[in-house]
Parts: structure tokens; sequence; C-alpha cells
């Protein structure tokens, strides 16, 4: 008799195996195999929604609290109608994590759940905008949220739950930095803004320092599930995907408006650094928030130095950029096998997800 992936979820479903249980069961079976061979080597492994139970019953949610939002404008908003809506929806939020997240083990209806939680709250603590000013408001918003939203990861622990509970840290730290560097003065656009550490340098070190953080909290995750079986991993991905538009976003786009081959140059250095980063953590999200700078960098290149012009210019850069694209999702087990193999020993080495050494 074998067993299967689906006899150990309905275990656990059943409640004579808990999660962990269940990932060290699994993880035990691929250690004595040698790696993660019940896992395809190419994937990084995913999982938005399991099937479409779970798309009826997300879309089910998203209709019910939409009818409360709108019984909030039909008694007129604003003051305690706000507030007495916004607590409702945060408590019916909760319950129903209760019976779809903890008991039901359902992706997607927990992730519309804890969404409706986390902007309840955030509405909630809104009268604090009223007494500490504009920023300092939002600031304290944004920090009650993200303290609600680690309650509801000690509680649940969903793994997206990191994915909000970033984006309220990221609301707090620009409304702490608008009111230092006042947002309203500046005339940048919003990626020079943000992302271009010259024309900007507040804002753009607090995207920085926030995608630093969610760097090494991915890694601490990551960490501690290398053969990505369990929530950790999941959770690290969340937290990956904050990071590396945070970080790639903005080495890439200083390096590249510094302008000429200089800046041209240091963007494909960054870009190749960036690379060897998500190979050697086994992570594609960083490549994705670098595609438009893999394109700048090969229209420059194909236009000799110059800004692409015509039509057939643009659909050379766009075939080059898939090639080059679809040649690291192709190989990409075997670039990270000889990337692993050739770098030394380093700490945290054997902690990374393991890989084909004789490839």
């Amino acid at each position: 008799m074998t067993f299967t992936s689906e006899d150990l979820r309905a275990s656990v479903a059943a409640g004579y195996l808990t999660e962990m249980q269940a990932s060290a069961v699994v993880a035990l079976a691929h250690d004595r195999a040698g790696r993660r061979m019940a896992l395809p080597a190419e994937d990084e492994p995913f999982e938005f929604f399991r099937g479409f139970a779970e798309i009826f019953v997300a879309v089910g949610l998203g209709i019910l609290f939409a009818g409360v939002v709108l019984l909030e404008a039909v008694l007129g908003g604003g003051g305690w109608v706000m507030f007495m809506v916004s607590a409702a929806c945060a408590a019916m939020a909760w319950g129903g994590a209760e019976y779809f997240t903890l008991k039901r083990r359902m992706t997607l209806p927990s992730i519309v759940l804890v969404c409706v939680f986390g902007g309840a709250m955030f509405l909630l603590s809104a009268p604090l905008m009223f007494q500490a000013g504009d920023h300092g408001g939002i600031v304290l918003s944004a920090l009650a949220t993200a303290g609600a939203l680690l309650l509801w990861y000690g509680r649940f622990r969903l793994p997206f739950t990191m994915f909000a509970l970033g984006l309220a840290v990221l609301v707090a730290l620009y409304a702490l930095t608008a009111g230092f560097a006042g947002a309203g003065g500046i005339s940048a656009g919003f990626h020079s803004l943000v992302f271009d550490l010259q024309k900007s340098p507040v804002f753009s070190m607090t995207t920085l320092v926030f995608g630093l953080m969610a760097f090494a909290a991915g890694i601490w995750f990551d960490s501690r599930d290398p053969y990505r079986l369990g929530r950790h991993s999941a959770t690290g991905f969340w937290l990956h995907l904050l990071a590396a538009p945070a970080l790639v976003n903005t080495v890439a786009m200083t390096l590249f408006n510094m302008g000429g081959a200089i800046g041209v140059l240091a963007t494909a250095a960054a870009l190749l650094v960036v690379t060897a980063i998500a190979l050697i953590i086994d992570r594609r999200s960083f490549l994705t928030a670098g595609i438009v700078y893999f394109a700048l960098v090969i229209a420059w290149l194909v236009q000799g130095g110059q800004q692409v012009g015509g039509p057939v210019h643009k659909a050379v850069v766009l075939l080059l950029l898939g090639i080059l694209i679809t040649s690291l999702g192709t190989w990409w087990t075997s670039l990270r096998a000889q990337l692993m193999t050739a770098l030394p020993a380093f700490p945290g080495k054997e902690r990374l997800p393991p890989y084909a050494r004789s490839a």
C-alpha cells in the first residue's frame, strides 16, 4: 500500500496529524530519497487555490462584503456608521477565517477574508487620523493595521497575511517619510519619487530599507522550510514578492537614470547580480521585477547606445527579451546547480533549497 500527499492532507483535515507533522513526514521521505524527487525539479511551489470550490466561495464572500459596504453607503457612511460597519466586517472576517481557514483550509477564501480584515482594521483606526494630523494619523492607522494582521497570522498562520502586513508597514513608512520630506513639494513622477535615490533620496531610501527588511524576513522563512513543503515557504514567497520590486526597482532605476553608457552598463551589472541572487535563493520573483530593465538594456544594445526608434527595433527588443526570459526559465535548474556548485561554502548555504550537485 502506497501513501500519497492526498492521504496526508486527509489526515490533517481529519485531525489525525497536524500540518507540522505532515510536513515533517513528507520532508523525511524526500530526504531519504536524496532530494525533492516528488516535486518537478524546475518548479517553485505555489498554491493560490485548490479547486473551483474555493473560487466559488471567494466570489460569494466578495459579494457578501460588497453588500455590507453598500449598506454603509445607504446608511450615510462616515462617523459611527463607518465605525460600526468596519467593526462588523472585521468580526465577520475573523469568524469566517475560523471556519474557512482553520477547518476547511481554503486558500483563496482565506486571502479574501484577510484583505477584508486588514481594510476594516484600517478604517476602524481612522479616527486617529483626525487627532494626529494627516501624516501622523495614517502612520498610526497603518501600524495599528499591521499589529492586527500580526495577530491574525499568529492565529491562522495564513502565508498571504505577511504580504498584507508588509503593505501596511510600507504605507506607514511612506506616510512617515511624507511627513518629513513633504511629498506634495516633490515634482518628480511616481517612479522617480519612489525608486530613484538621486531624485528623491528620502522616499527611495525608505523603499530600499523596506525591501531589505522584507528580503531578510523572506530568507528567514525560507531557511525554516528548505524543501518548500509547508507554510513557511509560502510565507517566504509572499515576502519575496514584496521585496523584489522594492529592491530591484530602486537599484536598477537609480543606476539607469545616471544616463549614457555608464548608466546602462551599471544597470546590466546590477541585473546580473540580481539574477545570481534569484538563482541562489531559488526565487524567480526577483527576475520578474527586473524584466523592464532587461528590456531597457537590450534596447540600448540593439540601437547602439541610442533610444529605440521604429517598430522593427521594438520587435527585435521583444524577441530578444522573450528568448532571454524563456531561456532562464527553461534551464533554471541546471544554471542554479552550476552556480551553487561553483560557490564556496557560506553561512546558510545548507538551508537553501536543494540542488542537483551533478548537473
